[in-house]
Order: structure tokens, then C-alpha cells, then sequence
């Protein structure tokens, strides 16, 4: 009862929209955008770059406004004349994230962005928001889009090798996940295939994944780089890859992601996706996970398995770090006057729409992190990048550490959530 109550508090009690009838509004392929955030810290611009129809659509047809509320942007799609809500998703970016670190108190700097939605069968209206700090949406960008316009490239996808790892799902009633390679050159394709399998069976042995196992389809992507490995500019070593990543992301030496978002998302275009993870030829520690963007990982070090499960919560589940002491490059990343939408942290703002229902009668608010609460679900501070003013649900959790203990339950109903979103 207790986990099917949590789904509910973090799913249900959202705001949900009506849902519209796919095949009276879309055909069954992709429309990719392609566009560029740009500003600094206290400023956002949106400058469109291009659009695309790519293949399949595949993600669920029954559910086209999602009821997560997730993500520090989000995007619309409404129907023309009648201006109905027919499309509706969150994300977040790498953009959103430099704009908390100092260097954008100084600088602007633009990020290349993709968001990807059912291909329309008439005009609609695009509309792209981005969270501001108060937690409200604010129109940042909006446009017609004409799906007969001949300015929507149909070429075909870059052709590369690709691999079936796992499932044989509808895309539309399954989770779709491809792992793109990255640092691994033609003579070690072979080790990226064994490097998924490995890193599908790291996934399914975690719980909840592996009791939905049925309900996942995992690609392999045999992007080829012309060198193994990523950058590591902080030791000076620098390799030509396919999708261009690199350790220390905003001056982080563990931080490893890829600015590179075209070449990533042309190459998972290749199949059915809904989440891409960027696997990547090291055996150093390190990866990088944004909601509805990307995850990544390097694929040999001894914490990968573990670093994987990590990043694949933020990208895939929208969970926030519950971590306060490691060095990162923000500053007052969570305003503590406003409820976060992680699931997984609360300011206390509104405890009520988070996981306050699961705590039981006797538990201490907020409660001590002492060894008897341990496995406990409670109210425990720190996280979020701050020791103070911001609660975690148990004492460990894998978006805390790299320990023993696999994801809270709290953060497990997150992803059954999610999981259920995709696959129902």
C-alpha cells in the first residue's frame, strides 16, 4: 500500500491535463527543434535553429500531457484554431545550470538545445517556458509551426551501426533506452556492445528496474570516434570523438557531460528512444545526468555501475542530488523560499505534495540522522547542495553516495512512476 500511495503523491496529485486523441492530431513519427538558450545568469533568449521529421514517435500515444510537472523548462504544443493543449513536456539543460555557477555573473555564453514531439498533422503553436525562481512558468519562445513547410529537413538519419541489447516492446507501450558510444573507436565496437550489456544488467539488477525488465527496449548506437576515451582538460589530454564530451564541466574534474547535444541526439535518432545515455570509453570516475536530455557515465571505472544508477536518476526520473558537502560549481542552486520539483528534496514550501504521507506516526520531524532511523523514511536535512534548509527522505540513498544502499524508496516511486508513464 505504502508504494502504490507514494505513485500517487508524486504522480496523481499533480495537475493533469486532458488527453488528446493522437491519430486526430499527429502522425506517427518525430519533430525534432533545434534551437539555442543563450544569456547569463539573470537573462535567457531562445534563437531557433532548425526542425526536422525523424523516425517513429516513441513515446506513449494515450498520454500526451504528462502530470510530473518536471523540469526547469518545459514545452508546448497547442492545436490551431482551436488552441487546445496537445502536446506537453519537461526538461532540463546544462544552460540552466551554468546559469548558477559564477562565471555567469560575468559572461554569456549560448548552449545548443533539441526538443523532440510527435510529428503534427496540421499548423500548431510551439511554446517553450522556462521555470523561473519563484517556481512559475514564464513564456520564453513561441512560433507556428507549418508541418508542411519545406523547411523541415526529412533527410536521412547518419548511418551507423546499431544493436537490439534487450526487449522486444512497442516503443509507444515501452520504456526505450539507447546507449550512444562515445570514445570508442571501429576496433572497439565490440567492447561497447559488451560495455551496454553490462551496463543493461547493472540497470536491471537495481530496484525497481528489475521487476519492469519486460517493460524495456535498450539500443546500442555504434557511433565511432577516431580516438578512444573524452577530454580531461585539467590534465591536458583532449581525444577527437564522436559526441565531443569532456571532464571538467564547469571547472568540476568529476563533472563529465557533452555541449555536443546536435551530434547526440542525431545519433540516437537512429531508433526508438526515450532517454539517451552517452556511454563513454574511460575508466575514470566520473558522468553527468539532466532530465530529459541525457545521461552518461564512463564505462570502466570501479564506481560505474554505481555513478550509471546515479545519473540515470536525474535524466530518466527528474531526481535531484540529496548530497551537501561535495564541491560543486553553484551558487544557491534551490531559492529556499520555493518548493523544488525534485521529488526527492523538499524546502518544506509544500511537504505536502511531496512525501509526507509516508512518514510513519512516531518519526520525529524533521528527523535525526542517527542510526535507528536508518531505511527509515523521515524528514532529514541536507541535500540539494545545502546542509541546511533543504530535506531528504531517508539517511542514504543512491542520489546521495556511492554506499551499500541502492535508491530510497521514496525515489524508487519516483521511477515506478515514470516507468508506469511510459509503459501504460
Amino acid at each position: 500500500m505504502k508504494k502504490i500511495l507514494c505513485i500517487l503523491i508524486l504522480a496523481g496529485s499533480l495537475p493533469l491535463y486532458s488527453q488528446t486523441d493522437f491519430d486526430s492530431y499527429f502522425h506517427d513519427r518525430t519533430l525534432r527543434v533545434d534551437f539555442m538558450f543563450a544569456g547569463n545568469s539573470s537573462k535567457t533568449k531562445v534563437y531557433p535553429v532548425s526542425m526536422k521529421e525523424e523516425g517513429k514517435w516513441a513515446g506513449p500515444v494515450n498520454k500526451l500531457t504528462d502530470p510530473f510537472n518536471y523540469g526547469n523548462f518545459r514545452y508546448e504544443l497547442y492545436s490551431m484554431p482551436e488552441n487546445r493543449l496537445v502536446f506537453q513536456k519537461g526538461f532540463s539543460s546544462l544552460y540552466q545550470e551554468w546559469q548558477t555557477t559564477a562565471e555567469a555573473k560575468n559572461i554569456e555564453r549560448s548552449f545548443y538545445e533539441v526538443v523532440k514531439m510527435p510529428f503534427p498533422k496540421n499548423k500548431v503553436r510551439l511554446v517553450l517556458s522556462v521555470r523561473e525562481r519563484n517556481g512559475s512558468f514564464s513564456v520564453l519562445y513561441e512560433t507556428i509551426i507549418d508541418p508542411s513547410d519545406y523547411f523541415i529537413r526529412k533527410e536521412s538519419p547518419v548511418k551507423v551501426g546499431t544493436a537490439r541489447i534487450h526487449g522486444t516492446g512497442d516503443p509507444h507501450s515501452s520504456v526505450d533506452l539507447v546507449f550512444v558510444a562515445e570514445g570508442y573507436r571501429q576496433d572497439e565496437i565490440v567492447k561497447f556492445r559488451e560495455d551496454v550489456k553490462n551496463m543493461t544488467e547493472v540497470l536491471f539488477s537495481e530496484a525497481p528496474f528489475g521487476q519492469y525488465r519486460d517493460r524495456f527496449n535498450i539500443w546500442a548506437v555504434e557511433a565511432v570516434s577516431q580516438e578512444s576515451g573524452t577530454d580531461i582538460p585539467g590534465k591536458n589530454t583532449y581525444a577527437n570523438t564522436a559526441l565531443n564530451s569532456s571532464f571538467y564541466t564547469f571547472d568540476l574534474d568529476r563533472y563529465l557531460t557533452t555541449q555536443d547535444i546536435k551530434s547526440v541526439n542525431d545519433y540516437a535518432a537512429v531508433v526508438p528512444h526515450d532517454h539517451i545515455i552517452v556511454l563513454v570509453n574511460s575508466a575514470d570516475y566520473g558522468g553527468g545526468g539532466v532530465y530529459n536530455y541525457y545521461s552518461g557515465t564512463t564505462a570502466r571505472h570501479e564506481l560505474s555501475p554505481k555513478v550509471f544508477i546515479h545519473e540515470f536518476g536525474h535524466g530518466f526520473a527528474g531526481l535531484a542530488d540529496e548530497y551537501y558537502s561535495s564541491e560543486v560549481a553553484y551558487e544557491e542552486f534551490y531559492p529556499l523560499n520555493v518548493e523544488p520539483w525534485e521529488p526527492n528534496i523538499t524546502t518544506m514550501v509544500d511537504f505536502g505534495s511531496k512525501w509526507k504521507a509516508l512518514i510513519a506516526p512516531g518519526t520525529p520531524v524533521p528527523t535525526p540522522a542517527e542510526e535507528k532511523y536508518r531505511n527509515t523514511t523521515g524528514l532529514f536535512e541536507g541535500g540539494g547542495y545545502s546542509a541546511r534548509g533543504i530535506f531528504r527522505p531517508e539517511i542514504d540513498c543512491r542520489m546521495k553516495s556511492n554506499g551499500p544502499k541502492g535508491y530510497c524508496n521514496v525515489c524508487k516511486s519516483a521511477i515506478e512512476a515514470m516507468i508506469r508513464f511510459y509503459s501504460e
